[in-house]
């Protein structure tokens, strides 16, 4: 069965809330409603020094619990919350969440989510998404914690949906600080569409002290979409401070064009750090139907001029139903000028290779 771009990001990303611009859609009526995901994999990585089998979540959806509702206000005004928190099934676990964008341990693309310290031994937290909002004619302004615009494009235009072995490159090896894919403490103003342009604006605050002798935590970011017919496109720009005199700024662009036998899809990333050489990437990639499911394949790439890192992903995904899928994805990547990445979990050397495979079943409810 076919499945558009949007609609796969959207799913990836927040489970069945059907795509807008960012895939969130309101309800109708004044309702609440409970969500989720269950996502596990048994997932192998191979590296030159060390490999690792294991049982992990997410390989092909976010698994979380979520709470989204909507009253209508009259008018066409409506009143909307969203509350998600992150969920490790693999042990029971909640995701960790960082509550002013400033330093925390490393970024982990399995579940999203920026680590907190000791954060597989803390409760659940609504580190996904936890903002409350008011939409109108007006479009949405929106309170919380809640993706970035600079992360949307490239989970969109990613045929894994920046979920699993297969996640693109210039995630992975983002040099975009804190707010790489969420902001904690942000106002956002998302518009109507207008035309098939539909603009998303967004600030957020590290909330220190007018004297104090950074503002790190604070940014600002915007993103302007067009869709139309089988095309969607996207470019994306934010600013964050990080220390006293220093940011990053992120760039990208990304596509998409529905040929009905292929979807093509691809991005552009680019972070400049303060002081540090930029961090450029970018993917090439297609979804394309095959009998009951979807065959999934990236070519991603991104270095900073020196050290570089090549990735080659293909899966495929069987849908049973709406709400269940069997996936399966192989990835193999390459380092070059020092870099030393590696797949699921296991390790190689500078300049070595890495392989990683995931197989694994997600339930959406």
């Amino acid at each position: 069965m076919k499945r558009s771009l949007i609609a796969l990001a959207a799913l990836a990303v927040v489970g069945a809330a059907s795509a807008q611009v960012n895939g969130f859609a309101a309800g109708t009526g004044s309702s609440v409603t409970v969500f989720g995901v269950v996502d596990a994999a048994v997932a192998f990585g191979n590296g030159d020094t060390a490999n690792v089998t294991k049982l992990t979540n997410s390989g092909y959806n976010s698994s979380r619990l979520g709470f989204r509702g909507v009253e209508e206000l009259g008018g066409g005004l409506k009143a909307r919350f969203w509350l998600e928190a992150g969920v490790n099934n693999d042990d029971g676990s909640g995701a960790g969440t960082n509550n002013t964008n400033q330093a925390l341990p490393a970024f982990n693309p399995a579940n999203g989510a920026n680590a907190a310290i000791n954060a597989r031994n803390q409760g659940l937290t609504f580190n996904r998404s936890s903002w409350v909002a008011l939409n109108g004619g007006f479009g949405e302004v929106r309170l919380g914690r809640d993706y970035t615009p600079q992360f949307w494009s490239l989970t969109v235009y990613d045929p894994f949906g920046t979920n699993g072995v297969g996640t693109t490159q210039t995630l992975n090896s983002s040099a975009g600080g804190q707010v790489t894919v969420r902001s904690s403490n942000s106002v956002a103003w998302i518009s109507p569409s207008m035309s098939g342009f539909v603009v998303w604006g967004q600030m957020y605050f590290g909330e220190n002290l007018s004297n104090a002798a950074s503002q790190a935590g604070d940014g600002a970011a915007i993103r302007v979409q067009y869709d139309n017919g089988p095309l969607s496109a996207a470019v994306a720009y934010a600013k964050t401070t990080t220390g006293a005199g220093t940011d990053v700024q992120t760039t990208n662009i990304g596509a998409s064009y529905d040929m009905k036998v292929a979807q093509l899809i691809a991005h552009w990333n680019q972070d400049k750090n303060t002081g540090a050489a930029d961090q450029t990437g970018y993917l090439v990639g297609a979804l394309i139907p095959a009998g009951p499911g979807t065959v999934r394949l990236a070519y991603s790439s991104s270095d900073n001029s020196t050290a570089k890192t090549n990735k080659f992903a293909l899966g495929y995904v069987y849908d049973f139903s709406k709400r269940t899928a069997l996936y399966g994805t192989f990835a193999t990547l390459t380092n070059s000028g020092g870099a030393a990445q590696a797949l699921n979990g296991a390790t190689t050397p500078a300049n070595g290779s890495s392989t990683g495979f995931d197989l694994g079943i997600r339930h959406a409810f």
